[in-house]
């Protein structure tokens, strides 16, 4: 059975954002490694990955092999690290499908890199990224869910725990709109 999976903001190669973000890393090639491995860990060949931009900070050659040494159907949302390459770049360089904007998946889940506006009368729900692990923002909402490696293990994340994750934060959200307002005393 093929699987969908998400993952923002893995910036191969890029040795300050391990400083910026304080990711667990000693070195940009122990972050790649960590990458690649949990990537190739759970997405199989046949698999469907959204990669919610900020791809890489790579020379081309390695960016390029570092596209092809990961697993599954490669799907880019364009970070604002990444468009200093074409689409066409990115598409030869191996990712199957390129976007320069945000894209709809099964007519409800709206994929940006950076966080996009929803109010709560919205019927969508925002997938995202770029925001690593700011504070401001939230793992999790009724409408949103932030992709960014520093906020799902430094792996890619299953769409169906996406879903799961957001239906739970719409039935908190419901629950607490429907509560008893508190007697004030």
């Amino acid at each position: 059975m093929q699987k969908t999976w998400f993952i923002a903001d893995p910036h191969f190669g890029h040795a300050n954002i391990i400083k910026y973000e304080k990711r667990p890393f000693a070195s940009s090639e122990e972050m790649d490694a960590t990458l690649t491995g949990n990537w190739n860990a759970c997405v199989h060949k046949m698999d469907r990955i959204f990669v919610l931009g900020d791809f890489a900070f790579l020379p081309s050659a390695k960016t390029i092999k570092t596209v092809q040494s990961l697993k599954g159907y490669k799907i880019l949302v364009l970070g604002n690290h990444d468009r200093h390459r074409s689409v066409n770049w990115w598409q030869k360089a191996g990712f199957e499908e390129v976007s320069a904007y945000p894209i709809i998946v099964d007519d409800f889940f709206m994929l940006s890199h950076e966080p996009m506006y929803l109010n709560a009368n919205m019927p969508y729900a925002n997938i995202f990224g770029h925001v690593h692990g700011n504070p401001m923002y939230t793992d999790c909402s009724a409408q949103s869910f932030c992709v960014s490696v520093e906020r799902i293990g430094y792996a890619p994340i299953e769409f169906e725990t996406i879903k799961r994750r957001l239906q739970e934060a719409r039935s908190v959200k419901a629950r607490d709109a429907n509560a008893a307002p508190a007697e004030v005393a």
